[in-house]
């Protein structure tokens, strides 16, 4: 019996202590969320990353506007408040589901939104937009920091309508908005947004391909050996490549294609250690006679219009840092994104790529833009939008002429460049031991004849045979990764194949 009362005893104890314990826990937890505030992320119903998606270039005109001064931490706090109201009516219009509204916006403002969100819902159209560029210009700032009025003048805006999720238009649109903003409860909410639509004005033809005039690529895709598809990581090696560079100089060769992948740059955040090693790189060329067209956006398959500020950021930061090199002769956008059409539409794919043209373009001017088609029938797209009509080729060598000319025939006011093609010699069993280098010599010389006749600009794939071939690249199965391994001009012991001497010695005279 005196155990049995000690046993009760304990245990009143302890439930007490619990008791106590859980009590104490719930109120510091509270305290703490009162005192930290909501995370927006989960207020918003929204992944930090795709918070952190939207990046459209703001530049700011503040001269003497009316009121107090604008402090910079304020005005920083009033552009990513602002930013992100744009993002969640994007979102909003997206998804015809308001999440994140009513931190942004002020009562009268959400009820527009609703509106226009439920009636969308209603007739089932959605809309998939974003905004560009933005030019905010201060007009006033109140005495006491609560209220902000700005002009965002010539935001750049692009915009598609989908009924019963079907594309049925798409524009690009460019306004301007009178904002009023005010602070309530640490938010900058947007009270007033009213868009004047500007008329399209005519774009003006600015003289283009001076730099390409009178000449023609007779190139190389290139990846060091030892390297390949990933020339500018942790093995990059400027030796091999200083050596690489004066040998291709010594066979004739005018002009080379590298690779700049968008993930492994950093994407919107762009590595500079690897574009300190593209200069280096491209210091080699200039001392070796070698022109460079790089390929931008290598392994970016996206396309989305909630990616296109990020793209946008990672071109500005690419382009600017390297478009006064001499070694450049042209921008690559992007290779083979028709491959990309059944997976990520087409109209998707097309839109991305002619406002990567026209950004690249509004940074450097004065070279020429190219994208690198995976096929001859392809190459048609976005004709007019570029300067040089590029596409790659690895069909029969039989067919290749009257695949090109047929190109030709609808092409004809652009140079064409045959950018990419190759035979792989490899004639193992993975090949059902149908290759050879003889067959390669054979396939090389077809296409050769045309190129020669035609006078047509080339860039062979590749130098070496390679030794390796990453899985991330073609995959694991044997049959694919042996075949890349032998499309060169020298083996891996950097002896000539028989084809070296068929690509040397093609003229364009």
């Amino acid at each position: 019996m005196k155990m049995n009362r000690n046993l009760y005893r304990i245990f009143l104890l302890v439930t007490f202590l619990a008791l106590n314990a859980l009590i104490l826990f719930g109120v510091t937890s509270a305290l703490s969320y009162l005192n930290t505030g909501a995370d927006r992320t989960s207020m918003l119903h929204l992944h930090e990353e795709i918070s952190a998606s939207y990046l459209p270039k703001v530049q700011w005109e503040i001269a003497q506007n009316e009121g107090r001064p604008m402090e910079t931490q304020t005005l920083g706090e009033i552009e990513r408040d602002y930013l992100s109201a744009w993002q969640v009516r994007n979102a909003a219009y997206a998804n015809n589901v308001p999440y994140g509204v009513a931190d942004y916006y002020t009562d009268s403002m959400r009820t527009e939104l609703f509106k226009i969100t439920e009636l969308n819902l209603k007739n089932k159209v959605s809309l998939q937009t974003t905004t560009l560029e933005h030019h905010p210009k201060l007009e006033f700032y109140s005495t006491d920091g609560k209220l902000v009025v700005f002009t965002d003048k010539n935001v750049s805006a692009y915009e598609e309508v989908y009924h019963n999720e079907t594309l049925v238009a798409k524009r690009k649109l460019l306004s301007d908005y009178k904002v009023m903003l005010l602070l309530e409860d640490g938010f900058w909410r947007v009270r007033h947004l009213v868009e004047n639509t500007l008329p399209k004005t005519e774009e003006q033809t600015v003289p283009r391909v001076q730099n390409l005039k009178n000449f023609h690529f007779k190139g190389i895709n290139y990846y060091p050996q030892n390297t390949p598809w990933d020339m500018f990581g942790d093995k990059f090696d400027i030796s091999i490549i200083e050596h690489d560079f004066k040998l291709m100089a010594n066979m004739g060769i005018n002009s080379l294609r590298i690779f700049i992948p968008y993930e492994s740059f950093g994407k919107e955040h762009v590595d500079q250690e690897k574009i300190e090693k593209v200069k280096l790189t491209l210091d080699i060329a200039e001392k070796s006679g070698l022109d460079i067209m790089p390929t931008l956006f290598d392994f970016y398959g996206n396309y989305s219009i909630n990616d296109w500020t990020m793209t946008n950021r990672h071109v500005e930061q690419v382009v600017e840092s390297l478009k006064d090199h001499k070694a450049i002769i042209a921008w690559d956008v992007k290779n083979e994104p028709d491959l990309d059409f059944e997976s990520r539409g087409k109209e998707r794919v097309l839109a991305w790529l002619e406002q990567t043209v026209a950004r690249i373009r509004s940074i450097d001017p004065e070279r020429a833009i190219t994208i690198g088609w995976a096929s001859p029938e392809a190459a048609v797209h976005l004709k007019d939008e570029l300067d040089l009509v590029s596409f790659h080729y690895y069909r029969g060598a039989s067919e290749f002429e009257a695949a090109f000319t047929i190109l030709k025939n609808k092409v004809r006011d652009k140079p064409l460049l045959l950018q990419e093609y190759g035979y792989s010699s490899y004639d193992g069993i993975w090949n059902a031991f149908s290759g050879s280098d003889e067959k390669q010599k054979a396939y090389i010389e077809t296409i050769q004849r045309v190129v020669e006749k035609e006078h047509l600009s080339h860039m062979i794939w590749t130098l070496y045979d390679f030794k390796n071939i990453p899985t991330s690249v073609v995959g694991r199965l044997p049959w694919r990764k042996v075949q890349q391994r032998h499309f060169g001009l020298l083996d891996s012991q950097g002896r000539k194949k028989p084809v070296y001497d068929i690509f040397i010695n093609t003229t364009l005279e």
